[in-house]
């Protein structure tokens, strides 16, 4: 049985009519030692991959209201993808005018005739995996790309036309001081992005990064570093007059990412390619093969009902994270609410506060999402279902 009433009620984040769509393409040049992600290094097979996704979005349109809202590409490098193919599957994806239609791009990949052949095949937003300027850590993590070809494909981006553009900036790298981390954050403004997406470098399982790490020829920067870099890049981009719209993602003003707005506030959205996942409006969740073949068998992905627990929890895990904070009226449309003993020591503590039917939270909490939301996990309580009985 569906876990969450069919899309409704605009008022309620999870349960309105607003939804994206999500396509991975799984190819790259090189798999980055730090990757967990579901990437392949073999040659590209573009045509079976857009076959199958037109199977797909076949398969799924059925269950998602009217046109996308918006449309992302993500990968992998969908970079790499013919231009023209690309602007064959925002034609057939056939989004609402004026949709943000979004797609990633490492630099090493894509020149300025390259960008401007994604404009023209429809692309209005380029988020570009740049990561870092200092040589010696774009070099640990296995960049394509120097820090001078990232600056040229920064200024080709900047007058390509875009409606806006996304930098990726990944820190917590070993050995890196606040001073590299300046360094590159100066080079970061200079290039003045309308966007930026911050990535704390993860040990994921499985990746060459983690069994050095293992090994003991890497080191991981310990709590209090990751900290005070955290804090440095948020004071400098806020000072910058960057808002953080989500724990991860800043952005000038109307700028920005309507893929992560949409998505942080837990609306649905639909996952096409290998290894893809997506949430239908009534609730169900899908998940594509992550090998090639077998995801053609199936392109739509295999699909699972979340309890209502897991419904809530989901929610709980999206919501927060935006600026916008927990609908809590949106939690119990679900069946749940929170224990008052729960939040109160931590809106006390000053790492969330109440506003407006919403949990949100403070600058001081946006650090330690990951924690409060254990927390609050723990605090989780189903409505009364019977007067008296919980």
């Amino acid at each position: 049985m569906p876990a969450l009433p069919p899309a409704a009620d605009p008022e309620l984040p999870g349960t309105s009519p607003e939804w994206g769509v999500y396509i991975h393409a799984p190819w790259c040049l090189s798999r980055c030692a730090y990757c967990a992600f579901n990437v392949y290094t073999s040659a590209p097979a573009w045509a079976a991959w857009a076959a199958g996704l037109r199977e797909g979005l076949a398969r799924s349109a059925p269950h998602f209201p009217g046109r996308a809202h918006q449309l992302y590409f993500g990968g992998g490098t969908p970079s790499l993808a013919p231009p023209e193919l690309v602007g064959e599957l925002i034609r057939a994806v056939d989004p609402l005018p004026g949709a943000e239609v979004s797609l990633e791009a490492n630099p090493g990949t894509v020149d300025a005739r390259r960008v401007d052949a994604l404009v023209q095949a429809g692309v209005n937003r380029l988020s570009l995996g740049v990561q870092t300027f200092h040589p010696a850590h774009a070099r640990r993590l296995q960049r394509r790309h120097s820090p001078d070809e990232a600056r040229a494909l920064l200024g080709a981006v900047a007058r390509a036309g875009l409606r806006s553009w996304s930098f990726d900036l990944i820190f917590a790298l070993p050995d890196q001081t606040l001073d590299e981390l300046r360094f590159d954050l100066d080079q970061l403004l200079a290039c003045d992005p309308p966007h930026v997406s911050l990535y704390a470098l993860s040990f994921e399982p499985g990746t060459p990064f983690t069994r050095a790490l293992e090994r003991g020829q890497l080191q991981a920067l310990d709590e209090d570093a990751q900290a005070d870099q955290l804090e440095l890049i948020t004071a400098t981009l806020q000072a910058a007059g960057y808002e953080r719209y989500e724990v991860s993602n800043f952005a000038k003003p109307g700028h920005r990412g309507r893929h992560n707005e949409s998505t942080w506030r837990g609306n649905p959205y639909m996952g096409l390619g290998p290894g893809a996942h997506g949430f239908r409006p009534d609730g169900a969740r899908t998940v594509g093969a992550a090998a090639f073949e077998a995801w053609l068998q199936a392109p739509e992905g295999a699909l699972s009902w979340p309890d209502p627990e897991q419904a809530a929890l989901d929610l709980m895990l999206c919501t927060l994270r935006h600026i916008d904070g927990l609908p809590l009226a949106a939690l119990a449309a679900r069946g749940f609410r929170l224990d008052p003993a729960a939040v109160a020591p931590l809106v006390g503590g000053g790492w969330l506060r109440e506003a407006e039917g919403h949990l949100r939270l403070t600058d001081a909490g946006a650090p330690l999402v990951d924690a409060l939301l254990r927390r609050l996990r723990d605090g989780l309580r189903p409505l009364a279902t019977v007067a008296g009985r919980a």
